[in-house]
């Protein structure tokens, strides 16, 4: 998006057409597109707003309850963070005690809307002026302006000395893909973590390598509805004193760090009568054995996120099956035991094998009325096959 179209959906002119507009339908964009121009409408305002239209559509529940309000950039939809998201971290902010920001690398202004939100005044920094535009438009939107001042400008390029803290968040795309490397991000990750404030938080990779984080650091794993959608990094006094690494479940805001973490390592038994399937932030905060420890059960595998226990145990961090059966893994074998139970969809989980879920799917050949949970993994290195009932 160019600074002009920018400019325009920002208009009273364009915001009056966004709000009688029906939702978009790709069928009937083009009607919609002569209708406002046979109504005198110019045509880079009707194109720009049926643009708008069209990416509002495809984000609007992410970003919920804000997706109606915010004017998107195409990349700016698909890498904004989640308001349920940026609002939780603006309460961290909170916490600590901290009264004003800067946000480098704002994007169309989501976590800088929150920080506002908070009550905190955020000095918004995004490099690219068009996207700049739509986050300085999207804070009066919300009316939230006064806590806001968006800059064009480079993060590297931004004194730090009128504000108590920073927050990041790295570019990590190029060209529609993922950067891995964090050197390669924008700004990279290193230039970040040596900003001169000890209070930083910067948005990272969900899969980021433990030693890209330094010690002094603080790795939060964010999960939504069972989803991984976050993680990020947090110093001073945004960290929690001691803790490393923590799993943090949206929207109950359940939470596990590694405190929570058992003495002396898991403990690894057999199969017993329940298997918990650990939601994906514990898994990627490395915490599973935090979860084994608060149900008092057993790991299946030490190499695998799976733990079970004799009796049921309520818990936030873990989905909970009840075992069926457990069999080595082999199709004729678990096909009879399916049929057998009249099962004729499954639900299936992998962890530890390279079986394809859908394929297997297909060559089950299943046709019952029942529905089941097939989990294919391992035990003790050998490959099996757990049936179980959720709950």
């Amino acid at each position: 998006m160019d600074l002009a179209t920018a400019r325009l959906l920002a208009s009273p002119e364009a915001a009056a057409l966004l709000a009688g507009l029906d939702r978009y339908r790709p069928e009937t964009a083009l009607a919609q597109a002569e209708s406002l121009r046979g109504a005198g409408h110019p045509p880079d305002l009707v194109a720009a707003v049926l643009t708008q239209a069209r990416l509002a559509g495809g984000t609007q529940g992410r970003l919920a309850p804000w997706g109606h309000l915010l004017l998107l950039t195409e990349d700016g939809g698909q890498q904004a963070t989640r308001p349920v998201v940026a609002r939780h971290r603006a309460r961290r902010f909170t916490a600590s005690g901290i009264r004003s920001v800067a946000d480098l690398g704002c994007g169309i202004g989501v976590d800088a809307l929150a920080l506002a939100e908070a009550g905190l005044t955020v000095r918004a920094v995004e490099q690219d002026p068009a996207t700049a535009e739509l986050a300085g438009a999207n804070a009066e939107r919300l009316g939230l302006a006064n806590r806001v001042t968006v800059t064009v400008a480079a993060a590297q390029d931004v004194r730090l000395d009128d504000v108590a803290a920073v927050f990041a968040d790295p570019s990590r795309r190029a060209g529609g893909r993922r950067i891995a490397d964090p050197a390669a991000w924008s700004p990279p990750l290193g230039w970040v973590l040596t900003r001169p404030l000890p209070e930083l938080a910067a948005k990272v990779a969900p899969g980021l390598a433990d030693d890209a984080v330094p010690a002094d650091v603080e790795r939060e794993v964010v999960s939504h509805h069972g989803h991984v959608v976050e993680a990020a990094l947090y110093r001073g006094a945004l960290r929690s004193p001691g803790v490393r690494r923590r799993a943090t479940l949206l929207p109950s805001g359940a939470t596990l760090t590694d405190a929570d973490l058992p003495t002396g390592g898991p403990r690894v038994g057999p199969l017993a009568g329940y298997l918990y399937e650990p939601d994906g932030a514990v898994i990627r905060a490395g915490l599973v054995a935090a979860v084994s420890d608060h149900v008092d059960g057993a790991l299946v595998d030490p190499t695998l996120a799976y733990v079970t226990t004799a009796q049921a145990a309520e818990t936030p961090f873990a989905r909970r099956f009840q075992v069926e059966a457990v069999m080595p893994f082999q199709l004729k074998r678990l096909r009879a035991a399916l049929r057998e139970r009249d099962v004729g969809a499954v639900e299936i989980k992998t962890r530890g094998s390279a079986v394809d879920p859908e394929d297997l799917r297909r060559r089950l050949r299943l046709s019952g009325g029942q529905v089941l949970t097939v989990v294919v993994t391992r035990v003790k290195g050998e490959p099996v096959a757990i049936l179980a009932r959720r709950g």
